[in-house]
């Protein structure tokens, strides 16, 4: 796409209302700590598009303070940077968009006054945005996101999600009236059609491609992430599961764009999960570290010094993909730090022990057992959650491998033949019954 002109942002008559005092106007002002801030140079800028929402993302070397505020007729969102000098980073954000952004019309930066650079977004829909700072961490500096949501969610597990939080927050009151009936998760199909197969419990299966968007996970020395290795994996794997008579499969994320890991936890229940499968393309500090591993979560600490290493990485993943913290999701923090039912890991071990069968088949083992830590996206009390790293993604060699259709291809083969190996040995409870061709 050709990059838009320099904004000239005044002094249209219409532009000055952006000035304030617009009726219906939000304004959030959020200052740097200290009172004596260096000055900002913006020195990134990024954006990833998705249906579930849009991200923006300005990367800073010192700490920004901004304001936002929403208009509409037609719906835009405007910031302002303070103290922000416009410079190439900034007038790049407009050559950034992509037409099939699901949110973004366009958006453009202009020098609005001095030590003032003003960003507006003019959208394609009205928008719930979370505009936060998030400080340096791992290979990032201090970064503004400005995260754009929908304000009807187009994820249907995102969706039922919002209206669980909004009933959660609902006043007492009103949380006394009469309790409606339980939602039934979208999607969740109370009849299937299958020609003439007769089958009496469909199993869910989610899929969780690590990392995502601002967290590219382990990049290899040929420059490689293990976000985008994952994904191919995992979409290869729901293309097999797919097949399967009695079993339908949902993603923590189907796109380049980052889930933040309560979330992924919260979309496994929603979905009422079988089983939970999360993928990934592990690193280590030496090159010469090879093979496949298979983990589940641990109450009692890591088994051994370099799942616990692994489990702290992977559970920095917030940190560095960035999520707003919100007083309100302590209940949600607590509850996933809640330990989990020992027989839910005891079927979590035998779940990793048949993975580890197959995927000894095509790749060394790095370990010969299921090793366990305390992984945050393994902490669904109901449901039996595994951690697959696939190969190092670190090892120059096995980075080759994980870029190959050959090797994704196998790979999602040996974990397709370990899900129905497991459900095999293990069949499901019984939940609803559906119907018989």
């Amino acid at each position: 796409m050709s990059r838009s002109p320099r904004p000239q942002l005044m002094p249209d008559p219409d532009r000055r209302r952006l000035l304030g005092g617009a009726a219906g106007m939000l304004l959030l002002s959020v200052l740097p700590t200290g009172a004596h801030a260096a000055t900002p140079t913006i020195v990134a800028v990024r954006m990833w598009p998705a249906d579930a929402y849009t991200r923006v993302t300005l990367e800073s070397d010192a700490p920004l303070s901004f304001k936002q505020f929403l208009l509409k007729n037609p719906n835009r969102l405007v910031v302002d940077l303070e103290g922000v000098e416009l410079n190439g980073e900034l007038q790049s954000l407009a050559g950034k968009l992509t037409a099939d952004d699901p949110y973004i019309q366009q958006l453009r930066a202009g020098r609005f006054k001095p030590g003032v650079v003003r960003v507006v977004i003019d959208l394609k829909t009205e928008i719930k945005p979370q505009v936060f700072t998030l400080p340096p961490v791992g290979d990032y500096r201090n970064r503004l996101v400005i995260d754009l949501y929908p304000l009807v969610q187009n994820d249907p597990l995102l969706a039922f999600l919002d209206e669980q939080q909004t009933a959660a927050s609902a006043p007492a009151a009103v949380a006394a009236a009469p309790a409606p009936a339980p939602a039934t998760p979208p999607n969740k199909p109370q009849v299937v059609e299958r020609g003439d197969l007769k089958v009496d419990r469909l199993v869910t299966v989610v899929l969780d491609p690590g990392h995502g968007g601002e967290d590219p996970g382990a990049v290899g020395p040929g420059g490689n992430h293990e976000k985008t290795v994952v994904l191919q994996i995992a979409k290869r794997l729901r293309a097999l599961l797919e097949k399967e008579p009695n079993i339908r499969v949902v993603m923590t994320r189907d796109g380049d764009f980052f889930v933040p890991l309560g979330t992924r936890v919260r979309k496994a229940r929603a979905a009422k999960a079988d089983l939970f499968v999360s993928i990934h393309a592990d690193a280590f500090t030496r090159p010469d570290a090879n093979g496949s591993s298979v983990f589940a979560l641990s109450e009692r600490g890591a088994t051994s010094t370099a799942a616990k290493w692994l489990a702290q990485t992977q559970n920095d993943a917030d940190l560095i993909g960035g999520v707003k913290i919100d007083t309100k999701d302590i209940h949600l923090a607590r509850t996933l730090m809640d330990l989990t039912q020992t027989a839910t890991i005891n079927d979590s071990l035998k779940l990793g022990k048949v993975m580890l069968g197959e995927l000894g088949n095509i790749n060394r083992l790095h370990k010969a057992q299921v090793e366990q830590a305390g992984f945050a996206v393994l902490k669904s009390p109901d449901i039996p959650s595994v951690l697959v790293e696939t190969a190092f993604i670190s090892n120059p060699a096995e980075e080759r491998k994980l870029i190959s259709d050959d090797y994704q291809q196998q790979m999602a083969a040996a974990l397709h033949q370990g899900i129905k190996r497991y459900f095999a040995a293990n069949p499901p409870p019984p939940r609803t019954k559906i119907a018989q061709g």
